[in-house]
């Protein structure tokens, strides 16, 4: 974090994300904020507080995606919440305090990964043990110790036969075929080979929905073993499969028994509480104008004065404890057609200080999209008919027409922003991509003659039908 400065942050987000500088150089500021605050004293860490940010500007011109990549850059837990989907205590819907539980969810998810990636080589290693034995069995070979009286007379343990010992000439014999069976399942040449194994049972017992609001009790699953302390025996039961997929499952128990839950639960609150970012999409939608009249109006407002307190900072219960939301970032966002940031009520507008408006995108930016970020739209589309081993090539003339037709049809139609993009290429390609697998040539050229072959001129100045692709 220490060299991600927020030249550097915003150097990163230009990877992905088109123009938008003012957001970006907002969000870089807020991320470097956090860092700040580690480093200081542990009573002015408390003092300091995120300054929340409001993005205003049309879908699709990157307000989604720039939260994103923050959060991804820093490996920071990320939820994505729509304010619509929330209603006022006392309605059907979610709560708002289930966005903090989305959260928590994520964080310790997020950590656990990190944990498991850590115990991964080990792991592997049990892992591989537990296949040889279910594919060769190794018995004890034959013990000269002499039997106990118990034995003499029962012969065996608990009244069974004991088992005949092995030689320890066999013994030696399977050890080195073992060791041979070893190699080629480290190497992946057994993965088809057909083994009886024993799974462990679930012992969570899910009962269902309690109520419908979305709120701490809509999932419960009864751990039965772990309310008894671990007093019942873990249930197996026999499973016939193949190597490759016995190795996921005795995967996910041996790397369940080389990590401690409590500490992956404890690591998770705490990077819920202070490296959290709640994007609020939709923030404009739970606007208005007249938040102190009736109807419709008086649920928006509700949905406001129930998000007000969590982002103001407050202690929100989860299943795995409890969390302070006095440290979460949230960023709002909306288009802000209908409703304006003052339509909110004071109170929130006061916990978003930051405010930046997000420009529409130009032609320039188009062109700019199709080519420039690392996962750019061309690229995608040239990646995935090379699996049919049909190379794509786009004139520079051709890129920049399709910037131009999608410009105009933001212009014209529906702003639908950098999606247009997607609508316009997938007219383009609709009879390649179909007849990919039967073309004889290995490259197709894409030039400005074919893409006007495919966007006829109409009367109102738009270059395509594009009607039946509109998002």
């Amino acid at each position: 974090m220490i060299d991600l400065t927020p030249s550097a942050i915003v150097k990163e987000l230009d990877k992905y994300i088109i123009g938008q500088t003012d957001a970006k150089k907002s969000v870089a500021i807020a991320l470097r904020n956090r860092y700040r605050r580690k480093l200081l004293s542990e009573e002015m860490r408390e003092e300091v507080t995120p300054k929340n940010i409001i993005m205003m500007g049309p879908t699709g011109v990157g307000k989604t995606e720039i939260a994103r990549r923050l959060a991804k850059l820093v490996d920071a837990p990320f939820v994505k919440v729509e304010a619509t989907k929330f209603t006022e205590v006392g309605y059907v819907g979610r709560d708002v305090e289930s966005m903090i539980r989305d959260l928590v969810v994520t964080s310790i998810r997020m950590v656990r990964q990190r944990e498991l990636d850590k115990v991964s080589e080990k792991a592997e290693e049990l892992v591989n043990e537990r296949l040889l034995d279910a594919i060769v069995p190794l018995k004890k070979k034959e013990d000269k110790k002499q039997p106990t009286p118990y034995e003499l007379v029962f012969g065996g343990v608990n009244g069974k036969p004991a088992e005949e010992p092995m030689s320890e000439e066999k013994y030696n014999e399977l050890s080195s075929r073992r060791d041979k069976l070893m190699e080629e399942l480290k190497a992946g040449h057994l993965e088809d080979y057909m083994i009886e194994i024993l799974v462990e049972e679930n012992k969570s017992i899910p009962i269902g929905s309690i109520n419908g609001g979305g709120g701490e009790m809509d999932e419960i699953n009864m751990d039965i073993g772990g309310m008894l302390g671990g007093l019942l025996p873990t249930k197996k039961k026999k499973r016939r499969t193949t190597v490759s997929q016995a190795r996921k499952i005795f995967m996910n128990e041996e790397s369940a028994r080389l990590i401690d839950e409590d500490a992956i639960v404890e690591e998770g609150l705490r990077l819920a509480e202070n490296e959290g970012i709640i994007f609020l999409d939709e923030i404009d939608k739970i606007a208005s104008a007249s938040y102190k009249g009736s109807g419709p109006d008086v649920s928006r407002e509700g949905v406001q004065r129930d998000i007000l307190p969590i982002v103001e900072g407050c202690t929100v219960n989860t299943k795995y404890g409890s969390v302070k939301t006095d440290h979460i970032l949230f960023i709002g966002a909306g288009a802000f057609h209908m409703a304006k940031v003052s339509d909110l009520i004071p109170e929130l507008q006061g916990r978003f200080p930051i405010k930046v408006q997000l420009k529409n995108l130009t032609e320039e930016d188009f062109r700019k999209i199709l080519t420039q970020p690392q996962n750019a739209i061309i690229k995608q589309y040239k990646a995935l008919l090379q699996t049919e081993g049909l190379e794509l090539e786009f004139e520079e003339e051709a890129l920049n027409y399709l910037a131009k037709i999608a410009y105009l049809e933001n212009e014209t139609n529906e702003n639908i922003g950098a999606r247009r993009l997607f609508t316009v290429l997938e007219m383009l390609l609709d009879e390649i991509s179909f007849y990919a697998p039967e073309y004889d040539c290995d490259k197709f050229v894409i030039t400005k003659e074919y893409v006007q072959s495919r966007f006829k001129k109409e009367e109102e100045g738009l270059l395509g039908d594009t009607a039946k692709y509109i998002l």
